[in-house]
């Protein structure tokens, strides 16, 4: 499946992805809990393969790493879509439970791991990694 569609809870945006996502991870690190009250299945896409229609909201913080993180919202519903580091404006992540076919994509790994609470139901079948992987390299066409 090359192309996925997606949207916000009240419906106001909408976006679609024109490539396959460069990784898919469940994060447990502290922010991400905060967002969702638990992990967040995110994908990483390159940033020019997402089309976003609709108003999107913003709020920016400084991660641990020292990065700018900034993460949009639909200003409607309140519904976390997006994200995006100073540090890796190339890519933007997607929140999977956003796509009209969430089951389309499947999370290789768990990140932030240490960061989990005690009651994470974390799938053993996924690689565990204690805190932020390097950054997915995309992959070149040959031509």
């Amino acid at each position: 499946m090359t192309e996925r569609t997606g949207r916000c809870l009240c419906g106001a945006v909408h976006f679609r992805l024109a490539a396959e996502p460069l990784a898919a991870r469940v994060c447990w690190c502290r922010d991400c809990q905060h967002i969702a009250a638990n992990g967040t299945v995110n994908l990483v896409v390159p940033a020019e393969s997402l089309a976003v229609s609709g108003t999107l909201a913003e709020y920016s913080s400084t991660a641990d790493s020292g990065n700018t993180i900034t993460r949009q919202f639909c200003p409607g519903c309140g519904c976390h879509l997006f994200a995006q580091s100073s540090a890796r404006p190339q890519f933007r992540v997607v929140r999977a439970g956003n796509l009209d076919e969430p089951s389309s994509i499947k999370p290789g790994a768990n990140i932030w791991s240490d960061s989990a609470p005690s009651w994470a139901c974390l799938d053993p079948a996924l690689e565990r990694l204690s805190s932020q992987p390097a950054p997915p390299q995309p992959v070149s066409v040959e031509g």
